[in-house]
C-alpha cells in the first residue's frame, strides 16, 4: 500500500460519484432514486477504502504515512501533498463513516432537488477528507474553504423557514476568520519560502511574529470549534439545517478547529501558544459553563444539542492546550466521541421530526409507550453525551481532566462542572420527551423506528460502545504522533528560553 495512491482515491472518489450523479437523466422520481443509490454506493465504497488506511497504519511511528506528492506550482515551491498521521487518521474515518449515514438518513426526508442534494454531500465529503489529509498550506486552504460552499447550499436550499439567514450567517462567520488565516499563510510563506506543512512544523518563526500568526489562525479555528463568544452562528445553523446537514456540521465540521490547533497552532507557534494558553482556558471554561446553562433553558431539541456541542468542544480546547499526553489524546478522543454522539443525537431528533414536524420538547412526552426501541437508542446516546463509563464520552472527558489536572487544578475543577451540567440538561431532555404518561392525542399513532432508521443507528451504537469498552484501538495509533508533538513543542520552548537567558 506504500506506493498506492490510497489517500487520493479516498479523497476524490466522492467527487467522481458526484459527477456521475450530474449525468443522470429521466423522470424526476427515477432521477431521485438513482441519485440516492449512486450516492450511497459511492460513500460506502469510500468508507471501505478508508478502512485500509487504518488496517495498514503503523502505530509505532509519528511520521506521516501513505504520503503522495506531485509538483503543482514548482515556481513557488507549492506541491500537491497528502499524508496522514495518528492525529488525522480517525478524522478521515469519521468523515467517511458519517457520509453514508447521512445519505441513508436523508433517503425519505429529502424529496425536492434530490440530485443536487446528493451532489452537495459528495462534494463536501471530498473537501473534508482532503482537508484532513493535506500536507501543504495551499492544498489545505483550498479544501478548508471548499467545505463552505456545499454546506452553505445544504442549509440555504434544504433548510427550515430561516434557512437563508442562517446560511449567510454561517458563511460570513467562517469566511471572516479564514481570510485572516490566509494572510497569515502568506506571511509564513514569505518567512519560510515554502508551504510544506511538515517543513513548517519544524521551522522556528520569531516569537514576536508567532503572536500575530497565532492570532490569525485562532480567528479561523475559534469560529470553527466554535468557541465562546463566536459560537452564535451554530444554533441558528443547526436549527435550520436538514437533519443530515446538522449531522455533518456537528460530527465533522466542528472538528476543523480542534484539528487546526493541533496541526498548526501548537507545533508551528509554540511560544505564542504558551502566551495565549490562559486565554484559551478562560474562553473554554466560559463555554463549558455558560452554554450548558443556556442548553438547560432551551425548548427546541436541536438548539439544546447545539449548545451542548459548544460545551463539549470546550473540553477539547482545554485538553489540547495542556500539552500533556493525556490532555491531547483526550481532546482527540473527545472530538471523535462527540462526532459520533452529537451526530446520533441530531438523528434522534430527526426521527421524531419526520413524524411530527416539530422539534419543541413540549410536543412530546411518554414516547417510551409507543417507541420503546427509539427510547433505548436515545438513552444510550444521551448517557454517552453525559460521559457514562462504558461509552466513548467517558474516556475523552476523563483523559482531558487528568491532563488538565496536571497543569492547573482550578481549571480542572471548573472544567469538571461541565460534566454535572451536561448530566442535568441531557437527563432533563430525556425525561420530558420519553418518560411520563402518553396523554397527547397526536402521539397516539406515532410509530417506532423503521428498519432503515435502525440501520442508520446500528454502526453508531457499535462505535460508541467500542470506544468506551476498548479505547486502545483508538489511542494506540495516535500515541506516537501525540508524543512527537509534545517533544517538538518542548524542544522549541527550551530553545526560546535558552536564547532569552543568553540575551540576559
Amino acid at each position: 500500500m506504500a506506493h498506492f495512491p490510497l489517500l487520493s482515491l479516498v479523497t476524490f472518489l466522492p467527487l467522481v460519484g458526484a459527477g456521475f450523479i450530474l449525468t443522470i437523466r429521466g423522470e424526476p422520481d427515477v432521477v431521485a432514486r438513482n441519485a440516492r443509490r449512486v450516492a450511497m454506493w459511492t460513500s460506502l465504497v469510500t468508507f471501505v477504502l478508508s478502512l485500509f488506511i487504518w488496517f495498514n497504519f503503523d502505530n509505532s511511528t509519528a511520521a506521516f504515512q501513505f504520503q503522495e506528492r506531485a509538483d503543482w506550482m514548482p515556481a513557488f515551491n507549492i506541491s500537491y501533498r497528502l499524508g496522514v498521521d495518528g492525529i488525522s487518521l480517525f478524522f478521515v474515518l469519521l468523515t467517511t463513516l458519517l457520509t453514508p449515514v447521512c445519505v441513508l438518513a436523508s433517503w425519505e426526508s429529502i424529496t425536492e432537488r434530490v440530485k443536487e442534494y446528493m451532489v452537495a454531500f459528495l462534494v463536501m465529503e471530498t473537501m473534508m477528507v482532503g482537508m484532513f489529509c493535506a500536507l501543504d498550506l495551499v492544498v489545505f486552504y483550498v479544501f478548508f474553504e471548499g467545505v463552505l460552499i456545499p454546506m452553505f447550499l445544504i442549509i440555504g436550499v434544504w433548510g427550515g423557514p430561516r434557512r437563508v439567514y442562517s446560511a449567510f450567517k454561517f458563511f460570513l462567520y467562517t469566511l471572516a476568520g479564514s481570510v485572516l488565516m490566509l494572510v497569515a499563510m502568506l506571511v509564513m510563506y514569505l518567512y519560510a519560502g515554502t508551504t510544506d506543512i511538515p517543513t513548517l512544523m519544524s521551522y522556528r518563526f520569531p516569537p514576536e511574529v508567532q503572536i500575530w500568526l497565532w492570532l490569525a489562525f485562532f480567528a479561523s479555528f475559534a469560529v470553527k470549534v466554535p468557541m465562546w463568544p463566536v459560537h452564535t452562528w451554530l444554533p441558528d445553523a443547526h436549527v435550520e439545517a436538514p437533519t443530515a446537514g446538522s449531522v455533518i456540521l456537528a460530527g465533522v465540521l466542528l472538528k476543523f478547529g480542534g484539528y487546526g490547533f493541533l496541526r498548526f497552532s501548537l507545533p508551528m507557534f509554540p511560544d505564542a501558544s504558551v502566551t495565549f494558553t490562559p486565554l484559551i482556558y478562560t474562553l473554554s471554561i466560559v463555554a463549558v459553563i455558560y452554554t450548558s446553562l443556556v442548553a438547560l433553558a432551551q425548548e427546541d431539541m436541536k438548539k439544546l444539542i447545539a449548545y451542548s456541542s459548544v460545551a463539549h468542544m470546550g473540553f477539547v480546547t482545554v485538553g489540547a492546550f495542556t500539552v500533556t499526553v493525556q490532555g491531547i489524546e483526550g481532546a482527540i478522543y473527545q472530538m471523535l466521541s462527540h462526532g459520533i454522539v452529537s451526530a446520533a443525537l441530531f438523528l434522534i431528533v430527526g426521527v421524531v421530526y419526520d413524524r411530527m414536524h416539530s422539534r419543541d420538547i413540549e410536543t412530546y412526552g411518554g414516547l417510551v409507550h409507543r417507541m420503546p426501541g427509539y427510547a433505548l437508542v436515545f438513552m444510550l446516546f444521551m448517557l454517552a453525551s453525559v460521559g457514562l463509563p462504558g461509552t466513548g464520552g467517558f474516556i475523552g472527558e476523563f483523559l482531558v481532566l487528568v491532563g488538565v489536572f496536571q497543569v492547573n487544578t482550578w481549571v480542572a475543577a471548573l472544567t469538571a462542572t461541565g460534566v454535572v451540567l451536561g448530566a442535568a440538561y441531557m437527563l432533563y431532555l430525556y425525561r420530558r420527551v420519553i418518560f411520563g404518561k402518553l396523554t397527547k392525542a397526536h402521539l397516539q399513532r406515532i410509530t417506532d423506528m423503521s428498519p432503515r432508521e435502525v440501520a442508520v443507528f446500528a454502526p453508531l451504537v457499535i462505535l460508541v460502545l467500542w470506544m468506551g469498552i476498548y479505547p486502545p484501538s483508538f489511542l494506540d495509533p495516535m500515541h506516537a504522533s501525540v508524543e512527537n508533538l509534545i517533544q517538538q513543542f518542548e524542544l522549541a520552548r527550551a530553545v526560546t528560553e535558552g536564547v532569552a537567558l543568553a540575551g540576559r
